[in-house]
C-alpha cells in the first residue's frame, strides 16, 4: 500500500479501483467545466499569514454546526450514487463520519436507503432532499427521515433543471445507468469493486424504488426521474417544504447574495454557499469567491456554510477564516471511499483534520472558533470587480 499523505493520493487509487463510469460521475462538471475547476483553483489565490513565537499548545478544532457538536467543522456532503462507488458506500461513509465525530449527509439519490443507514449506524445523520413536484412523496421522505432520527434536513435548491455533464452522457450514466459494451468491459477490470457489488443487495436507488408512486423496479425509475424535478420552484414552494419538517433545516445551493437574503425568510437554520460542485451552471462564480459577499449580506443573521471545491484542510481553514461556520467535503470523501471503503473515508477525514490543525497552528491560532480574516491575505478584487 502506498504512503497516503493528501487527498490526491486517495484520488489516484480511486481512479484505478472504480469503474470509469462512476469515476467520471464524481470527477466532472457541466459544459466546459470552468466552474468545476475554479472551485478548487480559486482557493490558491488566498494566502495564509504565518505567525511565530505563539503558544501553540492545547489546540482545538472542535466546534458546532447548526448547534450540533463536531470534532471539526467539516461535514460529509450529500453525494448521489455513493453506493456505486463502493458496495454499501453510504453506510460505510456514515460509519466513518460517526466515528470521527462529524456529520454525514445522505442524498435522496443514494443507493442505500434512509432506513439502511439508520439501521447500520448509532448516531443521527442528516438527510438531503431535492425540490420535487410530488407533495405526497416529499412529505413521506421527511417523515421517513424523522422516523430514522435524522437530526437535520437539507433542501437542495439549485437543481430545478439538470446541468449537462458531457461525460455522463457519453458514459450512459443515468438513473438507472445504461450499460454499454465499453462500460461493462471496464467494470470487468475492477475486480475488487465487482466482488463487493456482487456481495450486496443494495444496487438501486433505495429511497426511490418501492417508495415513489409507480416506481417498483429500476426500469420504471428513469421515467420518474425525468418528471420528478420541479422547474416551477419558487420561494413560496420552499416555504411549503419547510412546513413538512419541524427540525433543523439547511438550504443548499446559494451563490448570490440576493438568494441568501431570500433564504433568510423561509425559516432555515443555515445556508450552504454552493454551486453544486460545478455541476449545474458552468461559468458561475466559485463558491469561495462567492462567500465574502454572502457573509456581508447575511452572515450576522444566519449560519453560513461552504461546499464545492474543498480538497484540503487549508481550504477548510480559508473558508472558516472568511466567516463560514461549517464546510462540506464531497469528492474528497468519495475518493477515499472508492479507494479503500470505510477506511478510506476515515483517511480522508484524518488528512483534512491534520492539515487544518497544523496550518491553523502555523498561523498562530489555537481554536478553530477564533479564526478570522486576519490570518489571510486576500487579493484585491478577489470577489470580482464587475460592471453593472
Amino acid at each position: 500500500m502506498p504512503v497516503i499523505t493528501c487527498i490526491d493520493d486517495l484520488k489516484r487509487i480511486y481512479a484505478r479501483r472504480v469503474p470509469r463510469m462512476f469515476y467520471d460521475y464524481a470527477e466532472s462538471g457541466s459544459w466546459t467545466e470552468q466552474t468545476f475547476r475554479e472551485n478548487t483553483s480559486d482557493f490558491s489565490d488566498i494566502y495564509l499569514r504565518q505567525r511565530v513565537a505563539v503558544d501553540m499548545d492545547g489546540r482545538s478544532t472542535a466546534s458546532q454546526m447548526i448547534g450540533q457538536d463536531v470534532s471539526m467543522p467539516v461535514a460529509l456532503a450529500p453525494v448521489g450514487l455513493t453506493g456505486m462507488q463502493h458496495a454499501d458506500g453510504e453506510i460505510k461513509a456514515a460509519r466513518a463520519a460517526e466515528k470521527f465525530g462529524v456529520p454525514f449527509t445522505l442524498s435522496t439519490m443514494s443507493i442505500c436507503s434512509i432506513e439502511d443507514v439508520a439501521e447500520n449506524t448509532d448516531k443521527p445523520f442528516w438527510f438531503q432532499v431535492y425540490t420535487l413536484k410530488d407533495d405526497d412523496f416529499m412529505q413521506r421522505l421527511f417523515d421517513r427521515a424523522k422516523d430514522a432520527k435524522c437530526s437535520a434536513a437539507m433542501i437542495t435548491v439549485d437543481l430545478q433543471v439538470l446541468g449537462q455533464r458531457h461525460k455522463d452522457l457519453k458514459n450512459g450514466l443515468s438513473a438507472p445507468p445504461k450499460l454499454t459494451a465499453k462500460s461493462v468491459a471496464n467494470m470487468a477490470t475492477k475486480v475488487h469493486w465487482g466482488l463487493g457489488m456482487l456481495g450486496t443487495k443494495r444496487r438501486s436507488f433505495g429511497n426511490i424504488v418501492g417508495h415513489a408512486k409507480g416506481v417498483t423496479d429500476p426500469s420504471s425509475l428513469s421515467t420518474w426521474t425525468a418528471e420528478a424535478f420541479d422547474p416551477s420552484l419558487n420561494w413560496d414552494r420552499i416555504r411549503e417544504f419547510r412546513k413538512m419538517w419541524d427540525g433543523p433545516l439547511i438550504i443548499k445551493g446559494i451563490i448570490d447574495p440576493r438568494d441568501a437574503r431570500e433564504a433568510l425568510n423561509v425559516g432555515a437554520d443555515a445556508i450552504i454557499v454552493s454551486n453544486h460542485g460545478g455541476r449545474q451552471l458552468d461559468g458561475a462564480l466559485s463558491a469561495i469567491r462567492a462567500l465574502p459577499a454572502i457573509m456581508d449580506a447575511v452572515g450576522d443573521k444566519i449560519e453560513v456554510h461552504l461546499d464545492s471545491g474543498i480538497r484540503s484542510g487549508q481550504d477548510v481553514l480559508k473558508a472558516l477564516s472568511l466567516g463560514a461556520k461549517g464546510t462540506y467535503i464531497g469528492r474528497s470523501f468519495v475518493y477515499g471511499l472508492g479507494a479503500m471503503g470505510e477506511a478510506g473515508v476515515t483517511k480522508a477525514l484524518e488528512i483534512i483534520h491534520k492539515e487544518l490543525d497544523v496550518s491553523m497552528a502555523l498561523c498562530g491560532r489555537t481554536d478553530v472558533k477564533d479564526l478570522d480574516r486576519d490570518i489571510l491575505m486576500v487579493p484585491k478584487g478577489f470577489e470580482g470587480d464587475w460592471q453593472d
